[in-house]
């Protein structure tokens, strides 16, 4: 199912960035006491024990990487917004290593290699998201790892979000069909057909995998939630309720 494949995905994510941590500390020590600002670097610590510090930098960034929703789905997120909250983590993580080495009187330790470490780390996250990007882009214009969804209401909303599901591909997001007590049956907006009666959702669950529910129904039709949808989520049959109807 497409919850597990988004699961083994955050997975391999965090491994990845726990290497990219790993390999932006190391090249960050190397260019301090090795590069160009070794003519500087008073090595009062050993290599070692630069290194040792990984071992609570590591979790600590994915812990934050995971605060600012970077394992969330990115075609949800957006390119921005992924880079801003790559550069927030990172900031943050930054000032809680300067914070701690005061808080030990950690004076040997230095300061410019976290500096560099930050910098670098933000320019080799945001390479390793676009590149993530571009593959997914391509597999799901291929069909691949899809979101298979269905609407609540048929609506303007419904259109909008249909028209923007057609011209983004890369969101992954294949709808199965609309349902809506006021239209009949077989109405179709661009490819998306009525397919039912919003009495007909348990049904069509039982009979088919959904990974979201796209609300699209007035206000006035709110009462129908309550009986219908939200026991679904109660009892783990949908992953997802997602709203798009204008109230």
């Amino acid at each position: 199912m497409i919850q597990d494949n988004q699961k083994n995905f955050s997975r391999l994510q965090m491994l990845i960035d726990a290497i990219v941590i790993a390999v932006t500390y190391v090249l960050a020590w190397m260019i301090r006491f090795i590069g160009p600002f070794a003519y500087s670097a008073v090595r009062a610590l050993a290599f070692e024990e630069y290194m040792f510090a990984l071992i609570f930098i590591i979790p600590g960034y994915l812990l934050l990487y995971q605060a600012f929703t970077l394992y969330e789905p990115l075609h949800m997120q957006g390119r921005r917004l992924v880079l801003a909250n790559i550069i927030k983590a990172n900031v943050l993580g930054l000032l809680l290593i300067v914070f701690s080495l005061y808080m030990m009187d950690e004076s040997d330790f230095s300061r410019l290699t976290v500096y560099i470490f930050c910098v670098i780390n933000i320019i080799a996250e945001w390479i390793v998201r676009l590149c993530t990007f571009s593959v997914l882009r391509k597999m799901r214009k291929r069909g691949l790892n899809q979101k298979q969804m269905i609407l609540v209401g048929y609506s303007r909303a419904a259109e909008g979000f249909i028209d923007r599901v057609n011209v983004n591909p890369e969101w992954g997001y294949k709808i199965r069909g609309i349902l809506d007590d006021h239209e009949e049956w077989g109405k179709e907006y661009k490819g998306v057909r009525v397919i039912g009666k919003i009495d007909d959702l348990d049904t069509i669950l039982a009979l088919n995998t959904l990974d979201e529910i796209a609300i699209t129904l007035s206000i006035q039709e709110y009462g129908k939630l309550e009986k219908i949808v939200f026991p679904l989520i109660d009892g783990g049959r949908i992953s997802k309720i997602r709203h798009l109807g204008r109230l």
